[in-house]
């Protein structure tokens, strides 16, 4: 049997493609064996969100060429897609872009019959471009499954390239996003996890919003949890948030992309709303839900960050007091406006911004999880971990708070047909915090089966 391998770098939607380029080759009859074996095709979906991630795609495509020189190596994704003359150089044989994955094993038949090198990429930066229509019929993770539901951008904020690598937004058929979320609730998956690009132009152009799609999720027997993927703080508006609190099945975790907190550096990042409009934003969210868990992301050391401006966001963040704040410091990456931006910011000062907002996240994410003791609280457990020596089933709360509780020689709910707990919504009672991790510890004695 013919042997293929895949390795996925980036995003959540990159996965998500990478899982359904997985299944059209176990259609044409491969099979798929860890990367790290010999293969007759290695398929590597690239990133570029960084310089890093460039380089890793590089190393990836190297790495597969020197695993089986005679394998057929396919690059493709985003690296490819703005990289194409590099890409070229590489050893690879195929190169696949955006919207073009859908074709990946004719391009393989065909390069076996040629053995001609083929780049398949298209200029996906026109106005009018269709949603490639790639979908998956299973999931590899155990207890969510992940549903890509948009892609493309734009936004053409000055540090990424994104928008140039994915396109112009398109939405997918919300017929089709109910049919496979369906699909995944007669699979047995209890959670999914809506996937985009940018998440929140779903359905710009038409009458629909992403609102409208999270209301048809909700009424499908089966799925217990509807997750978010990173949104836009523009999309919290009073009706979202109305709409959304009274889904009993989103689940009360919001990743709100930030950036900063200095409208100065907002401005110059070209995001398209103003600190006072985030934190309106928030306010809502928590209008509506108890509590909510509020993430983000933020950039220290973007171009012209002043010390100034630094406190600002410093300030903000506190006022905010976010669950958890995902820390970048500012990486220059060529083609974007950013790049050639005045005043960029020594690596030691970004070094030292980065460290206080990590600690001030550090804080804010234990005073939260210290909220919850005392609480019955819901839990997805997902798999076993090793903590101080002990073993622990973990999960997920509804909130993203990652529990924990003592496995011993019993299952939790003996008889049950599967060794683990994923089929299945736990609630028990929070006891207190794991020591040395993030983790909160539920009371064993108190578990109960939701469903």
């Amino acid at each position: 049997m013919k042997k293929a391998a895949l390795h996925n770098l980036g995003c959540k939607v990159n996965a998500y493609e990478t899982e359904a380029m997985r299944e059209l080759l176990i259609e044409d009859g491969y099979e798929i064996v860890p990367f790290s074996e010999k293969a007759d095709v290695y398929v590597i979906n690239t990133c570029t969100v960084t310089s890093i991630a460039d380089h890793k795609s590089r190393q990836m495509i190297n790495r597969a060429k020197n695993m089986n020189e005679n394998a057929v190596i396919v690059a493709a994704g985003c690296y490819v897609q703005t990289h194409e003359k590099e890409a070229l150089d590489l050893p690879c044989d195929i190169i696949i872009g955006n919207n073009r994955k859908q074709d990946l094993v004719k391009e393989i038949n065909l390069f076996l019959e040629s053995r001609e090198k083929k780049s398949d990429i298209d200029d996906i930066n026109i106005e009018k471009i269709d949603y490639e229509p790639l979908r998956i019929k299973s999931a590899e993770e155990h207890t969510r499954a992940f549903l890509k539901i948009e892609d493309g951008c734009n936004q053409f904020c000055s540090y990424c390239l994104i928008p140039y690598a994915r396109g112009r937004v398109r939405s997918r058929d919300v017929g089709s996003i109910i049919e496979e979320a369906g699909h995944f609730a007669d699979l047995g998956y209890k959670e999914v996890v809506l996937t985009g690009i940018n998440l929140s132009s779903y359905g710009e152009g038409t009458d629909l919003k992403l609102i409208d799609v999270i209301e048809g999720i909700n009424a499908i027997d089966g799925i217990k949890r509807i997750r978010l993927g990173s949104i836009e703080p523009r999309i919290i508006t009073r009706e979202f948030a109305e709409r959304a609190g009274k889904l009993e099945k989103l689940c009360p975790h919001f990743h709100l992309s930030l950036q900063s907190g200095s409208d100065a550096t907002l401005k110059r990042m070209n995001r398209k709303y103003t600190a006072q409009e985030f934190k309106e934003g928030t306010e809502l969210l928590r209008e509506f839900f108890t509590d909510p868990a509020l993430t983000t992301d933020v950039i220290v050391g973007f171009p012209g960050e002043t010390d100034h401006e630094f406190e600002e966001s410093l300030e903000f963040y506190k006022d905010i007091n976010f669950y958890e704040m995902h820390v970048f410091k500012y990486s220059r990456r060529k083609g974007t406006r950013a790049y050639s931006m005045p005043s960029q910011v020594p690596e030691k000062i970004k070094t030292e911004r980065s460290h206080v907002l990590l600690e001030l996240t550090k804080e804010n994410s234990r005073k939260y999880r210290e909220k919850e003791i005392g609480k019955e609280v819901p839990v997805l457990f997902e798999e076993v971990m090793e903590i101080g020596g002990k073993s622990y089933w973990t999960g997920f709360t509804d909130n993203y708070i990652r529990a924990a509780v003592e496995k011993d020689a019993e299952d939790l709910f003996p008889g049950r047909e599967k060794s683990g707990l994923s089929d299945m919504i736990i609630k028990g009672k929070v006891k207190g915090i794991i020591d040395g991790s993030d983790l909160i510890l539920l009371d064993r004695s108190s578990l109960i089966k939701v469903e």
